[in-house]
């Protein structure tokens, strides 16, 4: 492998451990209210999803996928931890901005095992006052705010007939914060976001009409996020067709989670293509969640990956995906930001088996199925990676 210019390329220890490191953590006490440099327009945008994983990364990651935009979300408990301003998923978000990457943030609320919030409670109050520590660091220095990483999901379904009330009393903050403070100059926008499995007509409720008529009757909002994580290849025009005529026409919309990963899902089961299998001396008929757990016990070489994934024909066949679906979201002409999955992550390879859901599928990176290099650089899925950064020029 040819070295790059740059250096030896983004290591595993690199990737994962380097939050203070000087690349992503430096120069963000000195910054300055409006010095951020500019960032790319958010228009038909395909950005490097870290989810939260932002007190992680590093500028060496970015770089190396040739990434423009960065996106991941903030548990809004962490507030009550210590100033978010200090904290280093926030300090590496602004100081991307600073170095000219655009930065979508999303607020995730988590209410999955306990009652949402009623507006006017001691427990809205708790929320209101998270965003009131959050809010300084973030507005005018971010791109785009999201209210909300998978509302419908990080809550109680029988919660979901209030939930629109909670969601619109931290909008209705968010806003009011913006305007008392920055007015119309603000740099940061403001999405409802994100709607989950729009391709299910149960997943279709008075609550998400709801939510689209708040997104539409606010004209302080800019849109909605969607994650269209699909069971099949086509399925996220069901996204589409659902929040695009519920928007008004000076609205568009994020994608800051997608892939097909419940499509991969489906093939966990299957058994491994015998050319790959007699290729590399494993037992014929091994299914294919086995061959993705031998990787995480003992990580594959590049070219083993790669041809593993190619040879079964469920991935093979659906090779372009990601250029397809960035082709499909930016022909609607509404597309602000989509944005793919960055990297594999411990989460994902713990404990792999024939019912998980295989998110490492999806990673740009691959440092738990994939050998560094020989000179360190961290392993790839290549399919993925390349596409990502033709997508960023085309």
């Amino acid at each position: 492998m040819t070295v790059r210019p740059d250096g030896p390329g983004l290591s595993r220890r690199r990737l994962l451990g380097l939050a203070g490191a000087a690349g992503l953590a430096a120069g963000c006490a000195s910054r300055k209210e409006g010095s951020a440099a500019p960032s790319p327009a958010a228009r038909g945008v395909l950005a490097a999803n870290v989810n939260g994983t932002l007190g992680s990364v590093n500028l060496a990651a970015l770089r190396d996928v040739s990434a423009t935009w960065l996106r991941g979300f903030f548990p809004m408990p962490e507030a009550d931890r210590s100033d978010p301003a200090g904290q280093a998923a926030i300090r590496n978000l602004l100081t991307a901005g600073e170095r000219g990457y655009g930065t979508v943030l999303s607020l995730k609320f988590p209410y999955n095992h306990r009652p949402l919030p009623s507006p006017g409670g001691s427990a809205m109050n708790t929320e209101l006052g998270r965003l009131d520590r959050l809010l300084p660091a973030v507005m005018n220095k971010v791109d785009i705010l999201a209210v909300g990483n998978e509302p419908f999901i990080e809550s109680r379904v029988e919660d979901h007939g209030r939930l629109n009330a909670f969601y619109q009393a931290l909008a209705r903050h968010i806003i009011d914060h913006r305007n008392r403070h920055f007015g119309a100059r603000c740099r940061t926008r403001i999405y409802m976001g994100a709607l989950n499995h729009l391709d299910r007509p149960a997943w279709r409720t008075p609550a998400t009409d709801r939510w689209m008529e708040f997104v539409r009757g606010t004209p302080a909002v800019d849109g909605v996020d969607i994650h269209p994580h699909l069971p099949a290849p086509r399925a996220g025009r069901a996204y589409l067709d659902y929040v695009l005529p519920r928007m008004r026409a000076d609205q568009s919309f994020l994608a800051t989670e997608f892939s097909l990963v419940l499509f991969w899902k489906k093939h966990l089961s299957d058994a491994a293509p015998p050319e790959f299998t007699r290729r590399y001396g494993m037992r014929p008929g091994i299914p294919v969640w086995q061959v993705i757990r031998q990787a995480v016990a003992r990580p594959f070489p590049q070219r083993k990956w790669n041809d593993f994934l190619l040879a079964c024909p469920w991935f093979a066949e659906n090779k372009n995906f990601l250029s397809d679906q960035v082709t499909r979201f930016r022909a609607t002409g509404r597309l602000a930001v989509a944005a793919y999955g960055m990297a594999q992550d411990s989460a994902m390879a713990k404990d792999f088996g024939p019912e998980s859901t295989p998110w490492l599928l999806n990673s740009l990176l691959c440092p738990y199925t994939v050998q560094p290099d020989e000179y360190g650089k961290i392993g790839e899925n290549r399919t993925w990676a390349d596409e990502f950064r033709a997508l960023q020029t085309g």
